[in-house]
């Protein structure tokens, strides 16, 4: 959690102006249209934020499991495991989409898609590190409030996903079938293969 909080520290300290303008994501597209225009996926920022939302994810899924199944984190190299099947899920799920748009070539329309889901789950990263510290340091977590906490954090995931489908809509419409076609195969299935590969 110190080193998140180091992380954010950076990213305020060499990006004050982008900082500012990412913490107001959720009231105004500022952001994106200031930084959004150009593949800047792998700008020091976005990876500063990227490592954040990897570890405090992580820390949530440790939670889960910490109220769930407790027998699992026995093991004293669990939380490394699950930052490294996070991490691995993620790069692998984006290069898909990176090649998908290759083959179509619609790199353009997919990389501003997945700046804009990248910024989303950035700022994810930052809700989850503010609720691992109410669980670690104020209030211990309880099967309900990590449930709770976990849907709200999914509800505010599909509403970022809505406004970037909305956003591009003229484009979904047009080509309907592909969006179907991406949607199951890029967009859902990977959970549930994830949820079954946990169950």
């Amino acid at each position: 959690m110190i080193g998140c909080f180091g992380l954010f520290a950076l990213a305020k300290f060499y990006y004050p102006r982008r900082f500012q303008e990412f913490t107001a994501l959720p009231i105004t597209n500022k952001y994106f249209f200031l930084h959004g225009k150009n593949d800047e996926l792998s700008h020091p920022f976005n990876l500063l934020f990227f490592v954040t939302q990897i570890i405090c994810a992580s820390i949530f899924i440790y939670l889960l499991f910490k109220v769930f199944n407790p027998e699992a984190i026995q093991n004293k190299w669990f939380f490394i495991q699950i930052c490294t099947a996070y991490t691995t899920f993620v790069l692998i799920k984006f290069s898909i989409e990176k090649i998908i748009a290759n083959v179509f070539s619609i790199d353009k329309v997919i990389n501003d898609y997945l700046y804009q889901k990248l910024s989303y789950r950035n700022y994810l990263g930052v809700l989850f590190f503010i609720g691992n510290l109410y669980f670690l340091y104020v209030y211990p977590p309880t099967p309900t409030g990590v449930v709770i906490f976990g849907c709200l954090l999914l509800l505010l995931n599909a509403i970022a996903l809505l406004y970037s489908y909305k956003k591009n809509g003229n484009l979904i419409f047009r080509n309907f079938f592909y969006f179907i076609l991406y949607l199951c195969a890029l967009e859902i299935s990977p959970y549930i293969i994830l949820y079954k590969s946990f169950v």
